[in-house]
């Protein structure tokens, strides 16, 4: 009896279980002449999942690091006597700071990226369901709408000030 059940417990597991994004032969990701050679019949398949998922992480990495080494800069404090150069320290924390807050906004996007990758949904436009693009998605990889969408949206924005 105990073989039946484990027999249909692992037959489900198979049924239900999501392919894994797989790595061409040799464990090695395509790299972007790869992708943009494959056909269209191949758009997002596991090869190129895999790619944009390795490359998204890399980015979190970078931005993570990148916070982290700002943040250590920002302790070192500078005492100097002259206004003149505190307003120089100012300014360039200032800059920093701008910086770093332009990149947290990309952090929450490559987040999301990751996330509709695993869901399935990465590569695929938001609202007209068209596929985004290799080259497009090359460019920018946090991309959620396709060209002609992203232009109507900024076209849109510039006319009603949105």
């Amino acid at each position: 009896m105990e073989t039946s059940v484990v027999s249909k417990v692992s037959e489900v597991a198979t049924k239900t279980t999501k392919p894994t994004p797989a790595a061409p032969a040799g464990g090695a990701l395509l790299t972007e002449e790869q992708i943009l050679k494959m056909s269209d019949d191949d758009y997002m398949n596991e090869a190129q999942l895999a790619f944009f998922k390795a490359r998204l992480q890399q980015l979190e990495r970078d931005l993570l690091k990148n916070a982290d080494e700002t943040t250590e800069h920002l302790r070192e404090t500078v005492l100097v006597p002259d206004p003149a150069d505190r307003a120089t320290i100012e300014e360039e924390h200032a800059l920093e700071l701008r910086t770093r807050d332009r990149e947290r906004k990309l952090l929450k996007k490559v987040q999301q990226a990751i996330a509709s990758i695993d869901a399935g949904e990465y590569g695929w436009c938001e609202e007209t369901g068209e596929p985004i693009g290799i080259p497009r998605l090359l460019a920018r990889p946090t991309a959620t709408l396709s060209l002609e969408a992203q232009q109507r949206r900024e076209l849109k924005q510039k006319l009603y000030g949105d």
